[in-house]
């Protein structure tokens, strides 16, 4: 089958960039480059996956033009903005504190299930990849409007948190402008928004409901891992009781209307 041998040719050459960045971050002394590693990871499996699959021409073009458009804007945001000319960040600090399978070999075991991750992600692009059908579909349609929105969105968030912090009067508070009025984590909600048009997308394409779980498995990172509960558990060391706050104020991850102060 094709698409086993595409994941599995995705799966080595993602493995292979990351064990370059794991060597790479042993030189920077930055945990940060994993996630640039992620990122651009499940762009490179697109790729492959375009240039490789026999899939309707059009419907890889749409999928790998809407995979790199995402990769490439957040991989390099995250690389200015949290790799070069910085510390590494907190959550990873405290990770280096904790003993188990992530921190041994110097993390090397957690840049490698990074590459894993990143081929499970791509199946997203697989499977329309090596779709025949040379028709495009409704739910193709509206992954593509969904996707519009969702990176829109989610640029706008990022750019908006860049400025407050490019703000030396803004040392010290916490971002309430513009989306991040309405949600503590708005970049967050769109990343999610994201991959649920990636994996409607590829629910036209047969054994596409397998993208599901890009979604589902971003859904849990974001509530239970390295998203939510460590960036909030940073924001409160660090900014105390301004951060709680605006934690009772403001929705935590869904955009709405915030909370009256004390109430």
């Amino acid at each position: 089958m094709i698409a086993f041998k595409l994941f599995f040719i995705a799966l080595l050459a993602v493995s292979a960039f990351m064990l370059l960045l794991w060597l790479i971050h042993l030189s920077i002394k930055n945990a940060g480059i994993i996630d640039v590693g992620w990122t651009l990871g499940i762009g490179f499996c697109a790729l492959i996956y375009f240039f490789l699959g026999d899939g309707y021409f059009p419907r890889k073009m749409l999928v790998t033009a809407m995979a790199m458009f995402w990769s490439l804007r957040l991989g390099f945001y995250i690389l200015f903005d949290r790799v070069i000319g910085r510390g590494e960040d907190p959550r990873y600090q405290e990770l280096r504190k904790v003993k188990g399978w992530i921190t041994s070999g110097n993390f090397i075991l957690f840049f490698l299930f990074q590459a894993f991750l990143s081929a499970i992600f791509s199946l997203a692009f697989l499977f329309p990849a090596v779709n025949l059908n040379p028709q495009l579909s409704l739910p193709e349609a509206a992954g593509i409007v969904m996707w519009f929105i969702a990176f829109n969105g989610e640029a706008l968030a990022d750019r908006q948190l860049k400025q407050f912090k490019a703000n030396p009067a803004n040392k010290g508070k916490v971002c309430n402008a513009g989306l991040w009025k309405y949600s503590r984590h708005p970049n967050y909600f769109f990343e999610f928004l994201i991959w649920v048009s990636f994996a409607l997308f590829a629910l036209a394409s047969p054994w596409g409901f397998l993208a599901l779980s890009a979604p589902a498995l971003i859904f849990y990172f974001l509530f239970k891992v390295t998203g939510i509960p460590a960036t909030e558990a940073q924001s409160l060391r660090s900014k105390g009781e301004v951060y709680r706050e605006y934690q009772r104020t403001t929705s935590v991850f869904v955009p709405w209307f915030p909370k009256r102060k004390g109430s």
